[in-house]
């Protein structure tokens, strides 16, 4: 498998962090899980092949995670020459189809029917689905929003996870235990700590507990920015930490 942070920002503008969105490459599979504003014009500057997505993965529906979706199903349609013919899935939590629907109103009926195949696939907590091949993806539950979900990936003897937004959840932390990756976000100083998000303390009680072999952190809000996360983190977790920025890759090897 191979993770390319595609955003690590937040709704907070930023000079050099788009909002969440994160790619992964497992077998035949292109997952892009999150699909924030500045996300689509991004893969463009990193070369990535964003005409090669086979799935979008949704965690909750605030705007710095599905901003840029509908602008990704329109480039697919009229971006490139020849137009996308290979069908799209699009997983989400409940509701997501009721979400296309109602940008459908707005921009039009291309949203949920455009000139390929795309299928929306909503995924109940602790329900998995196959994406393709012997890749595995489930839910479980975070404390962030009604809707909002982590997702774990799983291919060969190897394990992502992806918390999405979320506050501590120390049932996360034993479901995420022994993810060759866990990208957790890390949205605010401890000073600032509040429900929902993650500080760098809670992240690293959450890698304590989970034991990763690898923790990455993502969707940095501009005060978090000058803090020693890394150090703070430390303290609780001594496994590898990584801050991760927009276009970060980890090759993930059986």
């Amino acid at each position: 498998m191979r993770l390319t942070t595609v955003g690590t920002g937040t709704v907070s503008p930023s000079a050099h962090r788009v909002s969440a969105g994160h790619h992964l490459a497992a077998g035949d599979v292109r997952l892009l899980m999150d699909c924030g504003s500045g996300v689509v014009h991004r893969m463009a500057q990193l070369g990535m092949r964003w005409q090669d997505i086979t799935h979008v993965a949704l965690t909750h529906f605030h705007a710095d995670h599905i901003a840029d979706l509908a602008p990704l199903i329109f480039a697919w349609r009229y971006g490139d020459l020849p137009p996308r013919s290979a069908p799209v899935v699009i997983v989400g939590p409940a509701g997501t189809a009721g979400l296309l629907e109602h940008w459908a109103s707005a921009f039009g009926a291309w949203v949920t029917a455009p000139d390929f195949p795309l299928h929306v696939r909503e995924i109940a907590p602790d329900e998995s689905v196959e994406l393709g091949p012997g890749v595995q993806l489930s839910a479980r539950k975070v404390p962030h929003t009604v809707e909002s979900v982590a997702y774990s990936i799983v291919h060969g003897t190897r394990r992502v996870v992806y918390t999405g937004d979320t506050g501590f959840d120390a049932a996360l932390a034993e479901w995420a235990a022994g993810a060759d990756l866990l990208l957790a976000e890390c949205s605010l100083p401890d000073e600032m700590a509040m429900d929902g998000h993650l500080t760098p303390a809670q992240c690293g009680m959450l890698a304590r507990l989970a034991s990763p072999r690898h923790l990455a952190l993502t969707h940095f809000y501009p005060p978090v920015e000058p803090v020693d996360v890394r150090g703070i983190v430390a303290r609780s977790y001594d496994g590898l930490i990584t801050l991760a920025y927009d276009g970060w890759s980890l090759d993930i090897e059986d």
